[in-house]
């Protein structure tokens, strides 16, 4: 263990206690210890951030280029694709603009102050990065499964899973507080000392492992992969609107947590894509708002302020990947 102060405040190296309790003795060389425990700059972590957030927005790009020839050559290719990916990219434009005018300063702003109260001062190198990723992969899965389970909360992870396609460019399909609810789950990781830099830098990685997700191309991987990490396997089913496969594999990287917690499904039988009662509509406005109007109508009908309070916080239940009609927008 090595303890030093730095501005009044106890620091603990602890991801090398950590290690050192779990394989005592001199298991990893001094040189790689060394390596690995490397001080890295708040700067570099938001370049890599930057770098590679933009470089799988050009990938993903390449991918879907990839799918649509796939779909072509299974004669699935049709206007109404072409429309739901161009609408996906339109909630993305949205949910971009949602979240800088409303929710920019907020996420950050709650980081930052969150960092003043912190427990330890955990410093950024390679070791805390990866320990970063994979705190920030479960607290990702009970985000994810809280989006799903509460009424408001899904009132905005509807629009995700209103495609009735698979594709990458799914994963860009938003809802308007898709951006609000995250920063409640990860502002713990910075009470425990994670620098704000890396906390976002470890929410994206997270993020983008997930988009990769969004495939059909892809059938089973081996299976210590689909048994350690999620697939899109996997992640197909959590996008299934079938009986069997409702609210399961809520995973972000690793499908361990759904086994742990007891939401893992197998991929067995053939996926039906987007909600129980599908929304039917390619309109973009439609398509980002139908959660909430959906809310609405729970709300507004529910007899009593207890009952409007719990159709708020419930989970959806019955409603549970549902979504009203069009004509019920209308």
């Amino acid at each position: 263990k090595q303890n030093h102060l730095h501005e009044g405040k106890q620091i603990q190296s602890l991801p090398w206690v950590f290690l050192q309790g779990l394989f005592p003795g001199a298991f990893l060389s001094e040189f790689a210890m060394e390596f690995l425990s490397q001080h890295i700059d708040q700067h570099v972590i938001e370049y890599w951030e930057t770098l590679i957030n933009d470089w799988f927005f050009v990938f993903a790009f390449g991918l879907l280029a990839i799918e649509f020839g796939r779909y072509a050559v299974l004669k699935r290719l049709n206007w109404q694709l072409v429309g739901d990916t161009i609408t996906n990219y339109i909630t993305l434009a949205f949910f971009i603009a949602t979240s800088y005018v409303l929710f920019g300063a907020l996420y950050v702003g709650a980081y930052f102050y969150a960092a003043q109260f912190s427990f330890f001062e955990i410093d950024i190198n390679l070791l805390t990065i990866a320990i970063a990723i994979i705190l920030a992969d479960l607290v990702y899965y009970w985000e994810h499964r809280f989006m799903h389970r509460v009424n408001l909360a899904w009132a905005t992870h509807t629009v995700h899973h209103s495609s009735p396609h698979f594709n990458i460019s799914v994963a860009y399909r938003f809802g308007p507080l898709d951006g609000f609810f995250p920063i409640f789950f990860h502002v713990p990781l910075v009470l425990l000392g994670f620098d704000p830099f890396l906390v976002f830098f470890a929410e994206i990685m997270v993020q983008i492992y997930q988009t990769a997700l969004h495939t059909e191309f892809f059938k089973k991987f081996p299976r210590p992969v689909e048994a350690v990490l999620n697939t899109p396997s996997h992640h197909r089913v959590h996008h299934g609107s079938n009986e069997k496969y409702l609210d399961a594999n809520y995973a972000g990287i690793f499908i361990i947590w759904d086994r742990l917690f007891g939401t893992f499904v197998e991929e067995d039988e053939p996926v039906v894509y987007g909600l129980v009662k599908p929304i039917n509509t390619n309109n973009p406005f439609m398509v980002f708002l139908h959660g909430f109007w959906r809310l609405w109508e729970d709300v507004s009908t529910a007899p009593g302020i207890k009952a409007k309070i719990t159709s708020l916080i419930a989970p959806p239940g019955g409603f549970s990947k549902t979504s009203p009609s069009p004509k019920q927008i209308s």
